[in-house]
């Protein structure tokens, strides 16, 4: 079983302008400036709290000239981040401030969310939570550690129809369906905490999404380690016809991925090794890391990557 989402990846614009949104304008840390392994000649940058702990980070592939997603069927429309109860009145004027494009508080299942934009238009939320003020924070940043995110809340997914999806969810991925508000279905994995919680929206025959910048490419749920994971492949295959990739070493987790039935592009990733792995906590996401494949290229990538400010 796993608990709750390890990480979840998006597409964006041009990297410095990524950089810049999510490291000072959010207050996130930068905890691993790696590559795309796929496509090397782009960054994959990891955001998240001081360590990079599982169900905090956020990823992305920044591409300088890629075209704006749209949002539709079969893909998550809103990533969303625990912030403390007390906060809201915090972010609303640093929105304003920053000027981030961002809607009225609103209720939720009985919680106000603030909802936002980045520069390519992705859709995120703040989510205020009760209690969690005493939970450890990034203060490394312009963000005081008072009103500072603490993790995920939550992804909401935009599907033809949710019962499939939740079914994945409840039997594989160890979460329970809990509320229903509307078209949205929500479930929650136990009692954790960060990242614990996935709503379904089911939205019937509407337009279908089209990944860009914007966009999420993929949701990851955490599982311990290697057995762990290998049994939720195993699940998938026997009692739901899903079959996985193989796994793939990403160095600071290994993961497999699938399609879930609402077409979403799902990932199970270990919490081990970790980000720690190529470098100490206290300079995360500084240096260019490679995996060793790509070591004796170095010279060659760092020359088409953009130069990117500490």
């Amino acid at each position: 079983m796993t608990r709750g989402i390890h990480h979840v990846t998006a597409i964006s614009g041009p990297a410095h302008r990524n950089l810049g949104f999510y490291t000072r304008t959010i207050g996130l840390r930068l905890v691993k400036k790696t590559v795309n392994f796929d496509d090397p000649g782009t960054y994959h940058l990891y955001y998240g709290d001081e360590t990079g702990r599982p169900g905090t980070i956020l990823t992305f592939f920044p591409w300088e000239h890629v075209a704006p997603g749209r949002v539709g069927v079969g893909e998550t429309q809103e990533t969303r981040f625990r912030v403390p109860e007390g906060a809201v009145g915090y972010w609303s004027h640093r929105f304003v401030e920053k000027g981030v494009a961002h809607e009225r508080p609103e209720k939720r299942f009985g919680e106000t969310v603030l909802a936002f934009k980045d520069p390519d238009g992705m859709r995120l939320a703040l989510v205020a939570e009760r209690g969690i003020e005493n939970e450890p924070a990034y203060s490394g940043g312009e963000v005081p550690a008072e009103h500072a995110i603490r993790g995920f809340h939550s992804v909401s997914l935009l599907l033809h129809e949710a019962e499939p999806t939740g079914a994945i969810l409840a039997d594989v991925l160890g979460f329970s369906q809990i509320g229903r508000e509307d078209s949205m279905v929500r479930y929650k994995a136990g009692r954790t905490g960060i990242g614990g919680t996935v709503d379904i929206q089911a939205a019937g025959d509407f337009l279908r999404g089209r990944q860009g910048g914007g966009s999420v490419h993929h949701i990851a749920f955490r599982a311990a380690d290697d057995a762990a994971e290998f049994a939720i492949q195993r699940k998938l295959a026997d009692d739901h016809g899903i079959r996985t990739t193989e796994q793939k070493d990403r160095n600071y987790f290994r993961s497999i991925y699938f399609r879930e039935p609402g077409g979403v592009l799902f990932e199970v990733a270990t919490d081990i090794p970790g980000f720690a792995t190529d470098e100490p906590v206290s300079s995360l996401g500084q240096a260019l890391k490679l995996p060793a494949a790509l070591e004796q290229r170095r010279k060659e990538i760092e020359a088409v990557l953009p130069t990117l400010a500490a």
